[in-house]
């Protein structure tokens, strides 16, 4: 069906607008249209959004005194539209989240309206011991760049340090224990079989450091270093509210086209700007470590990215050997001749045979233990 609008003053009939709609389409979709108009004409000109992704119990995001101009409400999502003396407001709500967009006749107006609508309405969790929060980035076709915040589980370096063979641990212990002071070199790599514990250590590493490094883990890193608007508004940062100054650790996994020997070829400048949020000009004043994870063997890897003095630590991260297999399961059945990896040993924990692993999750549940 297709709608064709006259202008006035009114949100719907702003600008003359054609609105196709089928049966895909719900009544939310129409209230997420309707802001748009007295936008596009000018009427408002200027407009501020902001993300809340837990928003309190109760709370409407409305300030005080607006008018309500439509409400559409579905299984997974409601919007709201609603106006004031020279502003319109939409809030729209999905999954305890909102988006919350303002546009006015003055970029201060609509700062304060959006102030008013969202400030204070984060919800704020009980604070859990073996939780740590974590910032998850990908780049959303409808918002660009967005970064979601999450509480993940963590155990303690004590309890998970029986899951890395002996060297691999030792060398943990020393990641495990830096401070702000003693950081030489911007990238952390951590490389090795799969199932090995690679994003398990960085789980443990984001509580170990959480009370001077706010850790946040891109689920695109393919598109990060070939969109250069992406790759500024991470290295830019947005701040997780425990303070500014504190230190960044970006995760990028399994970026094996990245970091080995041809990447130059394969990758065009995508190796280039990693290497420059390291030690170039894109990272001078941030402090912004990065931390890779790759199945990639040392000797395949980029000169560039190993060179002396670029990385605060590079591991190998290998299976346990026979002894510590048998030590961590409590049992000979199962484990072979040279060892076993993480994964195989929870698959032999499970009953289930090494192979039948199941693929790793994806997105802010992604890397228990591979």
């Amino acid at each position: 069906m297709c709608a064709d609008r006259a202008p006035s003053g009114r949100p719907g009939e702003a600008l003359p607008l054609r609105l196709t709609m089928d049966d895909s389409d719900s009544p939310a979709d129409v209230v997420d249209a309707l802001l748009l108009g007295r936008f596009a004409t000018g009427e408002q000109p200027y407009a501020r959004s902001r993300t809340v992704d837990r928003v309190k119990p109760g709370l409407s995001l409305l300030p005080a005194g607006v008018r309500v101009l439509r409400s559409a409400r579905d299984d997974d999502r409601s919007a709201v539209l609603a106006e004031g003396d020279g502003f319109t407001l939409l809030v729209s709500r999905w999954r305890g989240g909102a988006d919350v967009t303002v546009t006015a006749v003055t970029d201060e107006l609509a700062g304060t309206v959006l102030g008013q609508a969202a400030d204070g309405a984060e919800d704020e969790p009980e604070p859990q011991p073996e939780h740590v929060p974590m910032g998850f980035w990908h780049f959303s076709p409808r918002r660009g760049p967005h970064r979601t915040s999450r509480q993940i589980t963590a155990g303690p370096w004590e309890e998970v340090r029986a899951n890395y063979t002996a060297p691999v641990a030792r060398a943990l212990d020393r990641l495990m224990e830096v401070s702000p002071d003693g950081i030489a070199g911007r990238l952390l790599l951590l490389h090795g079989p799969p199932g090995t514990g690679k994003t398990s250590a960085l789980r443990t590493l984001a509580r170990s450091w959480r009370e001077w490094c706010q850790v946040d883990c891109v689920l695109d890193p393919e598109r990060l270093f070939h969109d250069v608007g992406y790759l500024m508004d991470i290295a830019l940062g947005e701040d997780d509210g425990a303070g500014r100054g504190r230190w960044r650790l970006l995760l990028l996994e399994d970026c094996d086209e990245l970091i080995r020997g041809e990447a130059r070829h394969t990758a065009g400048q995508a190796l280039s700007r990693l290497l420059n949020l390291t030690d170039g000009l894109l990272g001078q004043g941030r402090n912004v470590l990065v931390g890779v994870t790759t199945n990639e063997d040392l000797e395949r890897m980029h000169p560039a990215v190993v060179r002396p003095g670029r990385c605060l630590a590079r591991i190998e991260v290998g299976p346990l050997t026979r002894a510590e297999a048998v030590s961590w399961l409590g049992t000979e059945d199962g484990v072979g001749r040279d060892g076993a990896t993480l994964a195989e040993l929870y698959a032999l924990r499970r009953g289930t045979r090494p192979a039948a692993v199941p693929a790793q999750e994806q997105g802010a549940a992604a890397g228990l233990y591979l």
